[in-house]
């Protein structure tokens, strides 16, 4: 099944597009931007990801004979054609001319920031919605987890090893992509090293163990096949003795010229077993083999188990990290911002709530991130129609009392990068290796403070004053 269809979307997004163009608004020039309003795992930042797969989707929009043979076979409620035949005509010879502006994938975004502005026909802004979400939110929450979990490893390499457990195929695929942007070094999902050039780790599992009479001759003859890629599996039945074994094996190894890569642990005290672990590879002559672990791994548990003394200097980690862990979703958002008038002049629309953090903010919009010394100082999203005032004066936008003033002539960046021109990509997309290493240097620039696993600091991120008085008199104007 080919998920890179024009079809990946909400109904409610194609009766939109069919009332628009019956309503002869299907041209009307609108602006949307792609945000989302709270970090993800009560974390400090996050980490845009999913760009590319984004971009390869928008360049297949191309809806086909039968995708348009299907549509007319939807009926409303009173058994009649959903969408009508001038509409369908309308989608068969339907061509992306969207303008897009992106924030590059691997850089740190936080709360009510576009990653994505998406301006053009409003019909076929609407249309874009429902995937872009699909792919943006999914990714970014990856990466965003996957960059946690690095962090706890303190620059010891981390495997993701979650296939087996992502949620269906295409889950796991943009997992691994993800997690590589986030810092994972390997993926033990041999199709997405194919797909995107991922390196690929991976030795055994307890059943080739349990396929021998002994584990002694387990090892031996994974050895003899593969005298390059051993890491031996120990817990199978005594953790300990399995080490010894390994130990012995690797000493077989030596002897024909190859090395004993390391051990694996998958159960048990992890901490102590690694300690014990140690001290019988160093003992046997293999001081360099690696320890690596993994059995339900996360930030949290990587980062007790280094409090703890733990001699592990490789972290496997698989279903906490593919499936976002205890966060089933970033909660990403697609707004309309502003309309284009008769006379050219875009018109800012706002959407309100009874919730704050709901109130949409209206306008084209441009996020500058100011910086000094190679650290982030603060980031302002202002109107993208005007030049951004110098100094500075940034608004929390859920809490209109926390300012930060950001002085004149400070060193700045705007994120939103030209990405599409007319339907036409613009852009040179980076490889993931560049987009990986982009995260580590966004990394490195950010306050160790901010980047705390538990209660971080708040980085100074919101409205440029301008755009926040813009947003408080059109709610004033909706709300008398």
């Amino acid at each position: 099944m080919n998920t890179n269809n024009p079809l990946l979307t909400d109904l409610y997004q194609l009766t939109m597009a069919a009332a628009y163009h019956a309503s002869g608004r299907a041209e009307q020039e609108a602006a949307f931007h792609l945000f989302f309003r709270t970090l993800p795992f009560k974390g400090g930042y996050a980490v845009s990801a999913g760009l590319g797969s984004a971009v390869e989707w928008l360049k297949g929009f191309r809806l086909e004979t039968d995708d348009i043979d299907y549509l007319g076979t939807l009926r409303d409620a009173e058994d009649a054609p959903l969408l009508k035949p001038a509409f369908l005509d309308y989608l068969r010879d339907l061509n992306l001319s969207v303008s897009i502006d992106a924030i590059p994938e691997g850089t740190l975004v936080f709360p009510h920031q576009p990653i994505l502005r998406i301006t053009g026909p409003i019909l076929q802004c609407q249309l874009l919605e429902t995937a872009l979400l699909n792919i943006i939110n999914f990714q970014t929450l990856i990466a965003t987890k996957a960059a946690r979990i690095c962090q706890a490893a303190r620059g010891e390499p981390v495997l993701e090893m979650g296939l087996r457990r992502a949620q269906g195929p295409d889950g796991a695929l943009a997992a691994s992509r993800a997690a590589h942007v986030g810092g994972c070094a390997t993926t033990s999902n041999v199709l997405a090293g194919k797909v995107y050039g991922i390196p690929v780790k991976g030795t055994h599992a307890h059943s080739w163990v349990m396929s021998f009479e002994t584990e002694m001759e387990a090892f031996e003859q994974y050895a003899a096949a593969l005298p390059g890629n051993c890491t031996f599996l120990v817990d199978t039945y005594d953790t300990l003795e399995g080490v010894r074994h390994a130990v012995k094996a690797g000493i077989k190894l030596r002897e024909t010229g190859h090395r004993l890569l390391g051990i694996r642990l998958d159960s048990g005290d992890l901490a102590w077993l690694s300690q014990q672990a140690r001290v019988i590879l160093d003992e046997g002559g293999f001081p360099d083999a690696a320890i690596v672990a993994s059995n339900d791994l996360d930030e949290g548990l990587i980062e007790s188990l280094k409090q703890q003394g733990a001699k592990i200097s490789v972290w496997g980690v698989g279903t906490k990290l593919v499936t976002g862990g205890d966060q089933a979703a970033l909660g990403g958002v697609y707004k309309l911002a502003a309309i284009r008038d008769d006379s050219g002049q875009w018109q800012p629309r706002i959407k309100l709530s009874e919730q704050v953090i709901k109130v949409s903010t209206p306008g084209l919009q441009q996020v500058r991130r100011f910086h000094q010394d190679g650290r982030f100082l603060a980031d302002a999203i202002y109107d993208a129609e005007l030049p951004c005032p110098e100094p500075c004066n940034i608004v929390d936008p859920t809490e209109n009392l926390r300012h930060t003033t950001v002085p004149a002539g400070t060193d700045h960046e705007d994120l939103l990068q030209p990405l599409f021109r007319d339907g036409k990509l613009v852009a040179r997309l980076p490889n993931l290796t560049e987009s990986r290493a982009r995260c580590q240097a966004q990394l490195a620039a950010l306050n160790p403070t901010i980047k705390r696993l538990a209660n971080p600091h708040r980085y100074p991120a919101g409205l440029e004053a301008g755009l926040h008085q813009k947003k408080l008199n059109l709610i004033r104007k909706a709300r008398p």
